[in-house]
């Protein structure tokens, strides 16, 4: 009896054991489960957090980018704003100086050609002039420009005459400087600075002092060149006929 006494409770206490064993290894293997388990998460989470700081980073050089972009936009409109108003100053210089109308019959306009004779009465000379409505400024041939003082104001002289023979009498004229105007060719961006000056100049029956912007036109075909400040007023035109109000120069 004894015997048997022993051997359950030896059997009782190997069973406890084992189960014993197998507790503490359950309990280790969940403990490295919960710590891997952990470790996963935050290798996640710092990826994570890696991930966004790029993202934060490539926020910010995007609106460094915007920023630049930004600058030069702001500036090229500055530098547009300041183009307008020097375009805008000129014409209101003219309008403190209005022109003298021409004399018209009826109350009506006076109806041009495309092209014309004027006489310029300081020199009085004649010379084919070209009346163009897309060009808002008139303009003179003007070779050999030259600057120069009379009593404390500034004059230009230049040569006017459109004789290309070797031995031919230089026109010129001489005449107050009233300003500078930049002008930019209809083919190009690019702006020129001229001399503007004031001329008395005959058109059949109107009589005007007209602004003239200086210029090389040897290469055009017309010497003068009317544009739409000179006619505003007091002509129309009838661009399919020429010489209505003057006679052809022969």
């Amino acid at each position: 009896m004894l015997k048997h006494i022993v051997a359950l409770s030896g059997a009782v206490l190997l069973s406890g054991c084992a189960t014993s064993q197998a507790t503490q290894e359950e309990t280790r293997q969940y403990r490295t489960e919960s710590m891997q388990a952990v470790k996963s998460s935050e290798d996640n989470l710092s990826n994570q957090i890696s991930n966004l700081q790029l993202s934060i980073d490539n926020q910010n050089d995007y609106i460094e980018s915007l920023e630049g972009q930004l600058a030069i936009m702001s500036n090229r409109v500055d530098n547009l704003a300041k183009q307008n108003a020097r375009v805008l100053l000129a014409p209101k210089q003219e309008e403190q100086q209005p022109k003298p109308k021409a004399p018209v019959s009826n109350g009506d306009l006076v109806v041009l050609g495309s092209i014309e004779t004027v006489k310029f009465e300081q020199i009085n000379q004649t010379f084919e002039a070209r009346i163009d409505t897309g060009a808002a400024t008139s303009s003179l041939n003007a070779i050999n420009i030259q600057e120069f003082e009379r009593n404390g104001n500034t004059w230009v002289k230049f040569n006017l005459s459109t004789d290309k023979a070797e031995d031919a009498e230089p026109t010129w004229i001489e005449a107050p400087l009233i300003r500078y105007a930049k002008v930019r060719q209809s083919n190009t961006t690019k702006t020129h600075r001229r001399a503007v000056i004031e001329l008395w100049i005959n058109l059949g029956d109107v009589r005007e002092k007209a602004q003239f912007t200086l210029a090389d036109r040897s290469h055009m075909t017309h010497p003068v060149l009317l544009g739409r400040e000179f006619i505003k007023d007091i002509a129309l035109v009838d661009v399919s006929k020429e010489f209505i109000q003057t006679e052809k120069q022969q």
